[in-house]
């Protein structure tokens, strides 16, 4: 397809407008490293939150949610919904407690928590470990997203897509810091949102498609609009429902619901004002990500039923499409194609600002790791607060070109969710349970990513492999992982010793100070539950009134209104 002129200029305005930032807020943020990697700890709640959800609005976020509805229906989508359980667990259990520790990055918890040179190493281990290994896999699948996306609607390959884009996202990344990153999320955020709704009411009345109802009625669709799983249907009650709510929100780590909180997520809170502002910003992304945003991906994905009912219509569609880079994931960049000029501008520079806003926020989180965690913590003691700032820009640079050649690796958003849920399985409990058992010690930590990511590398090497004897069903390979490393971990902790009291002790009175670790425990349970029934009543009540289903609708609303309600009146019990 060919961009007008408008096209460009809202490309090109974007990408000047994220350099100024860049360039205006770096005088302030190079000044040392707390204000290049949290903002002077003065952020308030509603920019924190944007940023949250805007990060974690992908370049591949539309096309993993495309995917899901193509192959499995609307309820496809449980894969991922069902972690609103893990960030409701962080909003209401440990917000508050991230704030209250004062780090600088989550990994300074370790000697915080733990003591003697096991905490040291298991600081710099884990800085590595999710800084660059895990930082690289996340950013190399959004680095894929944007090259399919960049390759159906501008014609150009990954290496130029990636060349291009990571020029921009790493200059005012390495520019600005944190204070960057969030002012340009927030900016981001605004434009994805708008890209994407207007973007599915013009697909929607497009001839082809017919309007809402004629989408809803067709035959290519209307066995996939379920909110629900199909209960009759043994295998998806499992991979749906049982494995997501029984095993996958509590076990797995996986970027942006970490249970306990961690990562960017993290990083977040402790760049807050104070302990409301953390515990604030954090509930407004859970509830935007998981009750805003998925519909207009939703009803894309369906309505490119109509016009790619199978890949083989987008292969012949898009012939200069490598093999390596055709699936599910691709017909949300194909829908875009039938936008018009002006309209496609915005949505690719919303495309464009979804893909730098994950990227960026990805390169200063993992930099905070390598400059705090690695390099001042073990290389270089006392580096300066301009040595750190650079080594953050120079990890940044390098960050990036790890990211896109290893995306040349990946083939789907799809799989990149399996690859980072099968790294993060088995390792969930342990973040939940470290701040309350004291039992949990560094040998605890190491032995579960080690024995998780092992279990990860081997399935995934054998996906390209393809052994006959060694297939086994994705959802199994998760089980398997949760089981084997939560075992492994629980057995380790057991075997070796705890925590000394000192530091123990020390960890408590910083955190709880005189209270106990289970003050008000009653209020924070019912307000976890209120707020996980409140935001899927939002989802489902959203879904309804899309379907026509106005009662239905309604009524949840009602129920939304009512958690809402609660929720107001028991805040103070809560933070």
């Amino acid at each position: 397809m060919q961009l007008a002129f408008i096209d460009y200029a809202f490309i090109i305005g974007f990408f000047i407008l994220s350099l100024i930032i860049g360039i205006v807020v770096s005088k302030q943020s190079g000044k040392n490293s707390e204000s290049f990697f949290l903002s002077g700890r003065n952020m308030p709640w509603w920019l924190l939150g944007f940023s949250m959800v805007a990060t974690t609005f992908a370049a591949d976020t539309p096309g993993l949610v495309t995917e899901l509805v193509r192959k499995n229906g609307v309820s496809g989508n449980w894969v991922w919904w069902a972690m609103l359980l893990t960030g409701m667990l962080t909003v209401f259990f440990y917000a508050k407690l991230w704030r209250k520790s004062g780090i600088t990055t989550d990994l300074e918890f370790y000697e915080l928590r733990y003591s003697g040179k096991i905490a040291g190493f298991l600081r710099g281990f884990r800085a590595i470990y999710l800084g660059v290994f895990f930082n690289v896999i996340t950013m190399a699948g959004v680095c894929l997203a944007g090259a399919k996306i960049a390759n159906i609607l501008l014609g150009i390959s990954q290496s130029e897509t990636l060349l291009y884009s990571s020029i921009i996202v790493v200059i005012y990344s390495s520019l600005g810091g944190l204070k960057g990153v969030l002012i340009t999320d927030f900016v981001q955020f605004i434009i994805a949102m708008i890209g994407s709704v207007w973007a599915t009411v013009y697909i929607v009345n497009l001839p082809e498609i017919g309007g809402l109802t004629n989408l809803l009625t067709h035959q290519n669709v209307v066995d996939k609009l379920s909110i629900l799983p199909d209960f009759t249907n043994t295998e998806a009650v499992i991979t749906l429902c049982v494995i997501p709510f029984a095993v996958q929100w509590w076990s797995t780590w996986y970027p942006g619901a970490e249970p306990g909180g961690g990562g960017y997520i993290a990083q977040r809170m402790l760049a807050a004002k104070n302990e409301k502002h953390a515990t604030w910003a954090t509930l407004f992304f859970n509830f935007a990500h998981y009750a805003l945003r998925p519909w207009p991906w939703i009803i894309v994905g369906l309505a490119s039923l109509i016009l790619f009912p199978t890949l083989e219509s987008i292969a012949t569609t898009f012939p200069n499409l490598s093999a390596e880079m055709q699936g599910h994931d691709v017909a949300y960049a194909a829908m875009m194609t039938y936008l018009p000029a002006g309209l496609i501008g915005i949505v690719l520079t919303s495309l464009i600002a979804a893909f730098m806003s994950t990227i960026s926020t990805q390169l200063n989180w993992g930099s905070s790791y390598i400059v705090n965690d690695f390099y001042s913590r073990f290389i270089t003691p006392k580096a300066t607060e301009k040595q750190k700032v650079f080594v953050g820009r120079l990890s940044t640079v390098l960050l990036m070109i790890c990211a896109a050649l290893f995306s040349f690796v990946l083939q789907s958003a799809h799989d990149v969710f399996n690859l980072l849920l099968q790294i993060g399985a088995g390792t969930g409990l342990l973040f939940i349970l470290r701040w309350f058992w004291s039992r949990i010690n560094p040998y605890s930590e190491i032995a579960a990513m080690g024995i998780s990511f092992i279990i990860a590398i081997l399935f995934f090497i054998n996906s390209k492999l393809a052994i006959p004897w060694f297939e086994i069903a994705g959802h199994w390979q998760l089980i398997i992982g949760v089981v084997v490393t939560t075992l492994g971990w629980i057995i380790v902790t057991l075997l070796t010793q705890p925590t000394d009291a000192h530091t123990l002790v020390k960890f408590n009175t910083l955190i709880y100070g005189d209270e106990s670790k289970f003050k008000n425990i009653g209020f924070k349970i019912v307000a976890f539950f209120l707020g996980i029934i409140g935001t899927y009543a939002v989802l489902f009540a959203t879904g309804y009134f899309i379907y026509g289903k106005t009662t239905l609708a309604f009524i949840l609303s009602g129920v939304a209104l009512l958690c809402s309600g609660i929720l107001i009146k028991l805040w103070k019990k809560i933070v």
